[in-house]
């Protein structure tokens, strides 16, 4: 199972580093990283999205707990949660086919951000699935470069994760 962590740290030097060692060293993988300051410019939020069983998420909240730069740590459900990613991908697109990936950006409201004779690129920023649907859907174009960001979540409602 995916889980989605919303770690507020304080915001200096080599905590990010410190972070990522916890889950280097625990054999934790982590699959999407965001890190970005707060509201208040000495907090930092760290959205990370984490993979493993039940046992392995627990461990892992722990050990961030356990971090001396550690404010916060908040588990975020999927569907109580407000997801977006940025990402950018390079397509291919010919004179025969450029219509057709403009006529797929526009339905997915992404925008083409820079284009040359032979490629497109497109950017988007919405919820994680909707990004991989316009991975699925401009694939079979010739996908040249792809970066994309990282899951950013904030929980939906008035609940806030605060120091």
């Amino acid at each position: 199972m995916k889980q989605i962590m919303s770690v507020l740290v304080e915001n200096k030097a080599g905590v990010l580093s410190r972070t990522a060692g916890l889950f280097a060293r625990r054999g934790f993988n982590i699959e999407s990283l965001a890190v970005g300051e707060t509201e208040d410019p000495t907090v930092s939020r760290m959205t990370i999205v984490v993979e493993g069983d039940e046992r392995t998420i627990e461990q892992v909240e722990k050990q961030l707990n356990k971090q001396i730069d550690v404010i916060k740590v908040k588990l975020l459900e999927t569907d109580a949660a407000t997801r977006r990613e940025l990402i950018l991908i390079k397509t291919n697109a010919t004179q025969q086919n450029r219509g057709e990936v403009i006529d797929i950006a526009t339905i997915m409201n992404a925008k083409i951000v820079d284009l040359s004779r032979a490629t497109l690129t497109v950017e988007m920023c919405d919820r994680p699935e909707r990004v991989d649907l316009l991975i699925d859907m401009l694939t079979p174009y010739g996908i040249a470069e792809i970066a994309r960001t990282g899951m950013i979540a904030l929980q939906k409602g008035a609940d806030a994760i605060r120091k």
